[in-house]
Order: structure tokens, then C-alpha cells, then sequence
């Protein structure tokens, strides 16, 4: 076999040709737009620019749908029990602020006042006696004190003056009436044995008829005066009873204004006793102050006006019923001072702030409101709720917690647009 021919090559076909540069994306990209002519290039500029325009107008807001209409309620129920006699109301009327809505019979709340008012009267008049008593109590034991002082001290001054009348008429006059009886004693016995000495003398007339006599004559004095001694002691005895008998009446005497000044003194103790009595009977008009007031309080909750304005719904009163308190009336609604609770998930709160815009969609409407961010609940719905949720359960599956934002509503100018508490709503927050 013959070697294969062998074909002459040129220098060009020696040489390969050179590769293409390789381009990453963005390069290929960019050189990609920059082969586009101008027209698509100005179409692909303005879509670009609306794209980033939607995007950032898609991120500047967070909305619900789970939003409603809401307010402040007031119940009204009454504060004491009876019929009602007037019933000036009806289902879904305005009410303004203070006007009479309904009447309970007052009559026997009427004659509570009156009997608080006289128990009033009879208080203050008891208080008005024991304060004059107190005055009446600390005069008459003063008084009477002194009067007990003084007694005590004249009757001792009595007393101290009969025993020294006692002690003169027991040591000087008794003791000088017997000195001087038994003197009057003695001369009386020597003058009697003189006269039965001289009596046989005269008979022989040994001695003269007139010695006689004057010896006779002073038997006779002697004897009288011994008489008159006996009756001096006798009398002196008798002053010493006597005066004995007057100090046992002044010690009597003393013995009693002592007894009499210590009951004075005793009495002082009222005074005291006085002031208690008034304070108890200024604590009693105290209480029959409360107690009118009570009642005249009572009188006033039988009328019952509207705690404020807006419109009285859910009517469950009738006339001629009986009404107990805690008795649900009815219910009046604020509705010029109503607000938008928006539950936001958890997610969309990161840059929700108190006061920024917001927009409220009406569904009963159809329409558009404005609105400012009010305040941010302090937990979620979940945690608020009657049964808070437990996660402490081994069964835990997380899910998106929803929080109620409130939302202040800037009222429409049109009559006809009323928010009324319950409407469904969707809430828009503008977080730029």
C-alpha cells in the first residue's frame, strides 16, 4: 500500500482564528440594551420607572380588611329600684348631654328625705342640749364644789371651836365648880360645927345672944353657899354635856359636808360624761347629714337624664316597669366620637407609628375617610381574648398574631355617611 497524498496547506489555514470574548450577565445585559434602539430604549426607561415608583408607593403602606367601626358605649341602668311613671324615649332617637330620658316614682324617696331631714332636726337639737348641759354640768359642780369647800371648812372651824368649848367646860369650869364645891364644902362643915358648938353655950348663956346669932347667921351662908356650889357644879356638868353635845353635832356636821363635798366632787365626773354626750350627739347629726344626703341622692337617681350625647339604641324599658338597679335601660351611642380598630398582623407594625396618615375604605359606602394613628394596643387580640392562648403545650404552632391599631376618623361633612359602631372597614396606614 501506498503512503496517502499529502495536501499542501497555505499559511492561513496553519493559523486557527481568534475566539470571541466570553461576557458575564450584567455585561451581556447592559450590552444587550445598549444594541436596542433609542425607542425601546425610552420604552424600557418609563417602564423601569413606573415599576419603581409602584414599588416604592407598595412599600410606604400596610392595610386590613379586618377593621371595624368603633366607641365608647354607655350603658345606662338605673341606681335604685321602682316603677317608672314617665318614659320619655323611644328606639334610636338622638339624645343630647343632661336631658330627662326617664322617670322612677319618687314619692317614697321623697318621704326618706323628709324623715332624713326631721332626724336631722331632732340630732342637731339633742347636740345643741348636751353642749348647753356641758356648760350647766361645769357651772353647778363648780359651784357646788366651792359651796362643799367652804361648808367643810366653817363646819370644821365649828367643830374645832366646841371641842375648845369642850375642853374649857370639862377642865376649867367643871374642875373650878368642884374646887369650889368642896370649898364651900369645908366652910360649910365648920360653920355648922360652930353653930352646934355655940347652940348649948347660949342656953347657958355662956356666950351673948348676938355671938350667937352671928355664928347662926354664917351656919346659914355657908349652907347657902354650899347649895349654890352644888348647883354651879351641877351646872358646869350640864355646860360640859352641852358642850360635849355640840361638838358631837359639829363633828356630825363636819362628817357631812366632807360626805357632801366628796359628791361634789364626784359630780365633777359629769363634766367629762357631758362632753362624751355632745361629741356622740355631734357624731349623730354626722350621720343624719349622711343620711339625708343618702336620701336626697336616692331622690336625684330617680330621675335619669342621658350621661351624654348621641343616639339611644337597644330600648328594654317600657312604662309602668319595674326597675331594679344594674337593670340595663338602654345603651347610647357616641357616634360623632367614633374611632377605627384595625387588627395588623404582627408583620406589618415595624414602622406603624402613633399619628401617621391613614385612609379608611367605608364598605356600607363605598367610599374614602381620612384618619390619623391613634395608639397601638399594648398586647394581641389572642392574649386579650376571655381563654389566652397556652403555649406551653408541646403542640405549638406559630401563627401570625394580629394587633389592634386605633385609628381617629376625620368625620364627613355628608349627614348621610354615619360610621355606626360594627361597620366592617379597610384601614390603610402610610408609613412615609
Amino acid at each position: 500500500m501506498g503512503s496517502p497524498p499529502t495536501i499542501p496547506t497555505t499559511d492561513a489555514q496553519a493559523t486557527p482564528p481568534a475566539a470571541a470574548p466570553t461576557l458575564n450577565p450584567p455585561q451581556r445585559l447592559w450590552a444587550n440594551f445598549v444594541s436596542l434602539s433609542p425607542l425601546t430604549k425610552g420604552i424600557l426607561a418609563v417602564v423601569l420607572i413606573v415599576l419603581l415608583i409602584a414599588c416604592w408607593i407598595w412599600m410606604g403602606h400596610v392595610s386590613t380588611d379586618d377593621a371595624q367601626v368603633d366607641c365608647h358605649i354607655t350603658s345606662v341602668a338605673p341606681q335604685v329600684p321602682g316603677y317608672v311613671v314617665q318614659l320619655m324615649i323611644n328606639d334610636n332617637i338622638p339624645v343630647v348631654q343632661g336631658q330627662v330620658l326617664l322617670q322612677i316614682d319618687p314619692r317614697e324617696y321623697k318621704a326618706e328625705v323628709d324623715q332624713a331631714r326631721a332626724l336631722l332636726d331632732v340630732t342637731k337639737a339633742e347636740a345643741n342640749s348636751a353642749e348647753l348641759q356641758i356648760d350647766l354640768t361645769r357651772g353647778t359642780t363648780t359651784n357646788d364644789t366651792g359651796s362643799a369647800t367652804a361648808q367643810k371648812e366653817s363646819d370644821a372651824a365649828d367643830y374645832a371651836s366646841s371641842q375648845a368649848q369642850l375642853e374649857q367646860a370639862a377642865t376649867a369650869n367643871l374642875l373650878q365648880a368642884k374646887a369650889n364645891l368642896a370649898a364651900k364644902q369645908a366652910t360649910n362643915v365648920r360653920a355648922q360645927q360652930d353653930l352646934e358648938r355655940y347652940r348649948p353655950l347660949v342656953a347657958t348663956d355662956d356666950v351673948s345672944k348676938f355671938q350667937y346669932d352671928a355664928v347662926e347667921a354664917t351656919a346659914r351662908v355657908a349652907a347657902s353657899d354650899l347649895e349654890a356650889a352644888q348647883q354651879q357644879l351641877a351646872a358646869a356638868q350640864q355646860a360640859v354635856n352641852i358642850a360635849r353635845a355640840n361638838a358631837s353635832s359639829f363633828k356630825a356636821r363636819l362628817a357631812r359636808s366632807q360626805s357632801s363635798l366628796l359628791s361634789t366632787k364626784a359630780k365633777e365626773r359629769q363634766v367629762p360624761i357631758t362632753e362624751a354626750a355632745y361629741k356622740s350627739a355631734l357624731a349623730n347629726v354626722e350621720r343624719a347629714k349622711a343620711s339625708l344626703e343618702q336620701a336626697e341622692l336616692n331622690l336625684a337617681y330617680t330621675t335619669i337624664a342621658a350621661p351624654i350625647s348621641g343616639q339611644l339604641t337597644q330600648k328594654s324599658v317600657d312604662l309602668g316597669q319595674y326597675v331594679s338597679p344594674g337593670q340595663l335601660l338602654f345603651t347610647i351611642v357616641p357616634l360623632d366620637k367614633v374611632f377605627v380598630t384595625a387588627n395588623f398582623k404582627e408583620t406589618q407594625l415595624a414602622r406603624v407609628r402613633s399619628g401617621q396618615h391613614a385612609r379608611i375604605h367605608i364598605d356600607t359606602y363605598g367610599k374614602d375617610v381620612e384618619g390619623i394613628v391613634d395608639s397601638i394596643a399594648g398586647a394581641t387580640g389572642s392574649q386579650q381574648a376571655l381563654l389566652p392562648p397556652q403555649n406551653a403545650t408541646g403542640n405549638f404552632i406559630k401563627v401570625v398574631q394580629r394587633i389592634p391599631v386605633k385609628i381617629l376618623v376625620d368625620q364627613s361633612k355628608d349627614p348621610h355617611m354615619v360610621l355606626r359602631p360594627g361597620m366592617n372597614v379597610e384601614a390603610t396606614i402610610y408609613t412615609r
